[in-house]
């Protein structure tokens, strides 16, 4: 166990975590909403520092980013926990596994060793993902910190329920985010277990503080995929920044939602106009390859400019971050 940070003394025994959005008050001997957090005597512990219940060597697509570093590889880690409850969660066996088991189970490392890993395996990041990165966020800080000093950048792959106090923190050392923008604020209280405001807000947050940010919506047939909640999340991006890639993305059956349809390509084909139309410059069509949909082209003279296969670059169409044909300036980090 490692003491946690961002949290307060509350009175008789209590602790108000600053970690997330939650801000939950624990009272002693209990854990917060992630199942991750513990109260003893007045002291939060982190209960999965160190604990690495997956790790994996995966293309920076899958994570997706599409915009920060093209055709690398990230080494990806993750722990046990979550601070949602998502009936559509495609990692509920880790994910879930605190609220339902008392034991924390994963591997040791320590982030000297996670470093090592990635530079073995030759990767230029080291993504957080899987779960959520914020409730193993110490862990993550000192990662992030010694990875940075050996010429490796970082990524959080999040639902944005980081509390701002965590966002500031972690920013100086974050490289990318990968954000998921998931609903409405009604779908976020039936589905999810939270609250749209604090992801917008940390979309906004971290595009402030130098963060790369790209956005995912997961669109499911029947929650989250009227015109009207596309067409207003597509504004919300593009009030934000305009060159925030939108990525629209293929909801399969799983978990507790196995009564939904796959979503149709000529869904994710709409919300793509949408976001077009919008002014975003850059919109992708997830979880369907072989569409085209998830290609990047030149928002200037629609050139192609990355062709992808599934997780793979196919074509580049670029030289020094710009288009090969016009010459526009292309959006991302260390673009081709």
């Amino acid at each position: 166990m490692k003491e946690a940070m961002l949290y307060e003394k509350a009175g008789d025994g209590k602790v108000a975590c600053r970690l997330c959005s939650h801000y939950c008050v624990i009272h002693p001997d209990r854990r917060g909403i992630c199942a991750v957090r513990e109260n003893r005597d007045g002291t939060l512990y982190t209960l999965v520092y160190g604990k690495v219940i997956a790790s994996h060597v995966d293309p920076i697509e899958k994570k997706p980013l599409f915009h920060f570093q093209p055709g690398s590889r990230s080494y990806s880690i993750a722990t046990v926990g979550c601070n949602f409850r998502c009936f559509h969660c495609q990692n509920y066996e880790i994910s879930k596994y605190p609220q339902e088991y008392a034991d924390i189970p994963g591997v040791a490392m320590s982030p000297e060793q996670v470093v090592e890993e990635a530079q073995r395996a030759g990767c230029g990041s080291i993504s957080y993902t899987y779960t959520e990165p914020t409730i193993f966020f110490e862990f993550a800080y000192d990662c992030a910190r010694l990875a940075r000093q050996k010429g490796l950048k970082n990524v959080f792959v999040s639902n944005g329920y980081t509390s701002p106090e965590a966002t500031r923190l972690i920013a100086p050392y974050l490289d990318a985010n990968n954000i998921d923008l998931k609903g409405d604020d009604d779908f976020y209280r039936k589905v999810v277990g939270g609250k749209l405001q604090p992801v917008l807000d940390t979309i906004r947050l971290m595009k402030e503080l130098g963060v790369w940010v790209e956005v995912t919506t997961l669109i499911i047939p029947g929650y989250n995929d009227s015109e009207e909640f596309l067409e207003k999340t597509a504004a919300f991006i593009v009030s934000v920044d305009a060159a925030i890639p939108w990525h629209v993305t293929q909801f399969y059956p799983t978990y507790k939602m196995l009564d939904r349809p796959r979503t149709p390509v000529a869904t994710l084909r709409k919300a793509r106009e949408i976001g077009v139309k919008a002014g975003l410059r850059y919109v992708y069509e997830g979880n369907v390859p072989g569409e085209g949909g998830e290609n990047t082209y030149c928002p200037s003279c629609k050139e192609l400019l990355i062709e992808r296969r599934g997780f793979s670059l196919a074509r580049i169409g670029m030289k020094d971050s710009s288009c090969s044909k016009c010459a526009a300036r292309i959006d991302g980090v260390d673009m081709p």
